[in-house]
């Protein structure tokens, strides 16, 4: 029962990011989920200490400039070891392949994909991208609806104006996703290939026949 409960979670958090992609964010939204969701442990305020959203949360580290950020780079917070050996992952090595890659990306940063998922089952994310069913981080909320994730996701990086991912550049799900439907094309092709070998040599062996039924004749 726990391996099946295990694989379906695995499914979820691997089918997220393409999922995601197809869901258009609303910002304004996402504002008042974070405010409705967020703010009991979450602060959002920028360098000079003026709080942007949120409370007095203090629970959860400062979120301004999450989104291209390390996770477990907020100095003087306590992260869990799991959040903090997530961060030292190369991009490659996330095995959720949520995080976004290439040559600017040495550590894994937060972005969107990896954002939305981690916010719907944080301690299921952490330990599917660290490959450890021991790993667990000190979130224990979750943001049930994928929707509003993505929307909190959007609010959060409007307090990151200078990150961007670069163009192409995405996370190793979309990378599998394609890599699986260049070898569809190329099983396709394949096909073709095979039947018009097939219809070649069907078409040789029914000229030969006709030649053998001519010789017949002639004799």
């Amino acid at each position: 029962m726990r391996l099946l409960t295990a694989l379906a979670t695995t499914t979820t958090l691997l089918a997220a990011p393409a999922m995601a992609q197809d869901m258009e964010a609303d910002v304004a939204n996402g504002e008042s989920e974070f405010a409705r969701q967020c703010v009991s442990c979450h602060v959002i305020a920028d360098e000079s200490g003026e709080v942007l959203a949120g409370r007095a949360g203090r629970i959860g580290p400062n979120l301004h400039g999450v989104i291209g950020r390390q996770p477990g780079a907020v100095e003087d917070f306590r992260y869990s070891d799991a959040i903090v050996a997530y961060g030292e992952l190369a991009p490659g090595d996330d095995m959720t392949g949520t995080a976004p890659t290439g040559d600017d990306f040495e550590n894994v940063v937060w972005a969107h994909d990896n954002t939305v998922a981690y916010l719907q089952d944080p301690t299921s994310f952490l330990r599917e991208a660290l490959d450890d069913e021991r790993a667990r981080g000190k979130m224990a909320y979750k943001v049930r609806d994928e929707q509003t994730a993505i929307d909190i996701s959007a609010y959060l990086a409007t307090f990151s104006p200078d990150f961007e991912v670069p163009e192409g550049e995405s996370g190793g799900a979309e990378d599998a996703e394609t890599e699986a439907e260049t070898d569809g094309e190329a099983e396709m092709t394949d096909g073709a290939a095979e039947a018009d070998a097939e219809m070649e040599m069907d078409g040789e062996a029914d000229t030969t026949e006709g030649d053998d039924a001519s010789d017949d004749t002639a004799n």
